[in-house]
């Protein structure tokens, strides 16, 4: 069996249906960040629900203006000389990362301005100094982060054409830490509030997960609203659109034995296809097919070492507890331990669910190993492949 993700249009859409409902009782915008989700053959189903989508590179904007079919909300550390003519081109927002940046590249905004119908706005991205992200990878705000300005650094007056503000301080947060953040906001920001138009509070708001606290998240931002009313609000998360909204499925092609430790290899690879796995760390639920039996995953809640004594110690008593190990050379790429209901064997499917966002963007062929396909599950029930890898994908990177 080949591997591949797939896409439940069902899920997908009750995604998109709750993010519009929560968009239009709070009067604010909610776009789709292309970081944490970029497959564009589904793009016309989140046209019928949002208008705008977030870009930090030329290719994603290119991807928004010409896939998505609208001008992209575009930030990025650095811009380039040589490529800001398709930023503005593919752009109807640019973020600067710093004063610097905004002060080469305003003349060219200024001039595309002049001679295009379609303008581009300016905003300048803020760094609050809080965040509530403990995952430092994840962290935008950490001390000495390379990330947006900090309130000391701003002149006490706006430069000439900044319309907006774009600050991103969460990852998979709740309500609770948007709330601190725009109290942090207001505090340290708040005389630049009244000189711009609009505020983009950026990504990390998780607004899908099961207990996310949807009314408080309504409340916190019209009262927001009230207090600056003049303020057009726009969220930018990728994770909430993709969040359960379908699974990797993958086969046991082998199981190994070392020092009583087993390892079921399976035909995808978490540093290729999971990377978030071991970043984050992020342990996916599983589904384990034929059997749709389900399994318990040991002992998230301790530390390291404590990890591999239990690990070892439930390795040697019990005979259905294997590791999950990815078919690269890379030492670390496999991930345990869990505990299935009956012993695994060579072609059963592992299916990793909760797949779609941050993992097919994020993915790379390191050792040639074969990408997954992409597959929609449309709403009748019946599957589409929406692409399938073959060699030449992987040669021609390298062309």
């Amino acid at each position: 069996m080949r591997p591949y993700y797939l896409i439940e249009e069902r899920l997908l859409r009750r995604n998109l249906s709750l993010i519009r409902s929560i968009a239009e009782e709070a009067g604010v915008e909610f776009i789709l960040a292309f970081k944490a989700y970029a497959l564009w053959k589904t793009f016309p189903i989140f046209r019928e629900y949002i208008n705008h989508t977030t870009a930090s590179s030329p290719w994603e904007a290119r991807l928004a203006f010409e896939e998505f079919g609208s001008r992209a909300h575009t930030y990025s550390p650095a811009y380039e000389e040589d490529t800001f003519e398709d930023i503005l081109r593919c752009s109807s927002h640019i973020s600067f990362n710093s004063l610097a940046q905004y002060e080469r590249f305003a003349g060219k905004v200024a001039a595309w301005n002049d001679e295009h119908d379609e303008k581009v706005e300016c905003g300048l991205r803020i760094n609050p100094e809080a965040s509530a992200i403990e995952t430092e990878i994840y962290n935008p705000c950490a001390p000495g982060s390379r990330f947006g300005i900090i309130a000391s650094q701003l002149p006490t007056t706006l430069p000439e054409g900044i319309k907006g503000l774009h600050c991103h301080c969460h990852c998979e947060s709740g309500s609770e830490d948007l709330e601190a953040s725009l109290l942090v906001i207001e505090e340290r920001f708040g005389s630049f509030l009244d000189q711009v138009e609009w505020l983009n509070l950026g990504g990390g708001h998780l607004v899908t997960r099961a207990d996310y606290d949807i009314p408080r998240l309504i409340r916190i931002l019209k009262v927001f609203k009230e207090r600056h009313p003049h303020l057009k609000i726009i969220l930018e998360p990728g994770s909430a659109f993709g969040w359960q909204t379908g699974p990797l499925v993958s086969e046991v092609v082998d199981i190994v034995e070392n020092h009583g430790i087993k390892t079921a290899i399976l035909n995808v690879s978490f540093t290729c296809h999971m990377p978030d796995c071991l970043e984050m760390p992020y342990w996916p639920k599983l589904r384990w097919a034929p059997a749709d039996t389900l399994f318990s995953q040991l002992w998230p809640e301790h530390n390291a070492d404590e990890v591999e004594t239990l690990e070892n110690d439930i390795h040697n008593t019990e005979a259905t507890v294997y590791r999950l190990g990815g078919n690269s050379c890379l030492s670390g790429d496999w991930l345990g331990s869990w505990r299935f209901a009956q012993p695994l064997h060579i072609g059963d499917k592992i299916i990793l669910e909760d797949m779609n966002h941050y993992t097919t963007v994020k993915t790379c062929t390191f050792n040639g190993i074969e990408h997954p396909s992409i597959v929609m599950e449309h709403l009748d029930g019946s599957r589409e492949v929406l692409r399938e890898y073959i060699y030449e994908d992987y040669r021609d990177r390298m062309d």
